[in-house]
Parts: structure tokens; sequence; C-alpha cells
């Protein structure tokens, strides 16, 4: 059983659980994730390392309540135990086979849309700890659903965006980094876009017109996270390839994103999943 020792709200229906699992944290690495279980019974749910302690032993996981198995995650609280906490799981970083003295030329750039800010943390943490700091650029519809804001400053320069204006930037990430490039004269040598499936394709396409070569992680498509079921199957540079093994991240030039959102929407809809999230009222809605 692994301990939630810590619980944060940090937006409406998204939450921070720091989990005791000193194995998971003694070989984590930035970029992987673990599968959770919240008892026997439960859906196998993928989920980003957002930050470990091999000293203490805990890592940190976020998750936005979007279907029932999710919300469950996020209706337990402190005391509580997974039943199964899987990982560390997937590849870590390609930025982690740079060496200090690469990584310090290069100017890297981070786009974060949605809970996508909470798994781009442990990479600027890491880089900050090498002696980069990289910049990133945090999107969400208004300014209530950012999350992890103050920690990203600690490690990163920051760069907010709204849909609404409400904060920052008045528009999409896209619309942000073309600013950053084209007026601002930032010239970036690396990108890593992680957030929802369609802002992903938009960032790469955006970076690829300033000539900036970009990774995406794509765990949102896993199931098994094993490479067993192949519900990960996802077509990079015409080949398949697997998210769960072979990834999460993958060359975003190379991903044909509108098979992989075609993927991720063929289970959207379930009537018993819509009629059980009627019952649960603890989450700020």
């Amino acid at each position: 059983m692994f301990k939630i020792i810590r619980k944060r709200v940090l937006a409406p229906n998204i939450t921070e659980m720091r989990v005791l699992a000193p194995a998971v944290a003694e070989s984590a690495r930035p970029g992987q994730f673990v599968i959770v279980l919240t008892d026997k019974y439960g859906e196998r749910i993928p989920l980003t390392i957002c930050d470990y302690s091999p000293e203490e032993g805990w890592v940190t996981i976020v998750t936005q309540s979007i279907g029932y198995s999710t919300t469950k995650i996020n209706c337990m609280e402190e005391g509580d135990s997974f039943a199964d906490f899987v990982g560390p799981l997937g590849n870590p970083t390609d930025l982690m086979e740079k060496s200090d003295e690469e990584l310090r030329k290069m100017r890297i750039l981070f786009v974060a849309g949605g809970v996508g800010t909470a798994p781009v943390y442990p990479q600027a943490k890491w880089l900050k700890s090498r002696g980069v700091e990289c910049d990133v650029i945090i999107g969400a519809k208004t300014k209530s659903l950012f999350t992890y804001v103050d920690e990203m400053k600690e490690v990163a320069r920051v760069h907010l965006c709204t849909d609404d204006g409400s904060e920052g930037f008045h528009g999409m990430v896209t619309g942000l980094m073309d600013k950053l490039v084209e007026q601002d004269g930032l010239k970036f040598d690396h990108c890593v876009a992680i957030g929802p499936m369609i802002m992903m394709k938009f960032a790469t396409m955006t970076a690829k017109k300033h000539g900036i070569p970009t990774m995406v992680s794509l765990n949102a498509l896993m199931v098994d996270g094993t490479g067993m079921c192949g519900a990960c199957r996802v077509s990079v540079g015409g080949k398949t390839r697997f998210t769960c093994v072979e990834g999460p991240e993958f060359d975003g030039w190379e991903v044909d994103f509108d098979e992989a959102m075609r993927r991720q929407n063929m289970y959207r809809e379930n009537p018993k999943t819509h009629w059980e999230l009627k019952e649960c009222t603890c989450l700020p809605k």
C-alpha cells in the first residue's frame, strides 16, 4: 500500500498528492510516469511524475478529474493509500542525454498547457540543478486554472498566458511563442510541449515554423503501461511506436497528432461514468 502523505487542491478539479513510494522515488527521473490503482478493482491510470525525493521516499502526482477513475483518485485523502503505484515507467527526458556543457549552451523552451505544467516542473527543476535556466510558457483558459506558477518561478523564466486575458499574455500559447520569437527576438534551440493533445499539435507546428526542434509527451494515450495492450500505439515518422515503453516523449515534428487524437477520443463517451460522477461532491467544481 502506498500512503498519501500530503494533498492539496491546485485548481478546480485538480489535486496534487505526495505519495510514499521509496522504490519509485529512488529510481525516478524527469519525464517518467507511474501507473496508479485506487483499489483492486480500480482502473489503471498513467500519471506523470511531477516531483520526487529519493531521500524522503515520496513521489508527487497531479490529477485532473475527467472521468470516474480520476475523480475517485481526487476523492482520496491524506492517510489513504493506493492499492498500487507502479514505476518509474517510460524513458526520462532526452535532455538528460546531454552534458552540462551542452545544456548551458542551449536556450530551452517549455510550453505547458493545463495540467501539463506539473510534469514540466521536474524537468525545469533538474535543468536548474545543472546551472541551466529555461523559459516556460504556462497557458490556461483563465488565471484561476493556473498551477505550479510559484514553484516554476523558482527554477525558470516564466511567461503566463490566458485565453481570456485575465493574466499575462492575452491569447493561446502559440501566440505567445510567436511573440517571444518575432517581437522579443529570443532564439530557442529546443522546445518541450506538454499538455492537451490539440495544444501540443499546434505548439509543435508553431515551433517548427520557427525551426525549433520539439519533443512532446504522449502519456495520455496509455492504459497498461507495459506495451502489452497496444492501446498506446502512435505513428511517429510513419512508424508505429508504443508510447509506454518507447516514450512517453517523441519528436513532435514526426508525430501524427490527428491519428493520436482519434484514438484518444474512442472511449470518451461512457454513460456509466457520467451517472456515477453526478454523485461525487468531494471536489470544488
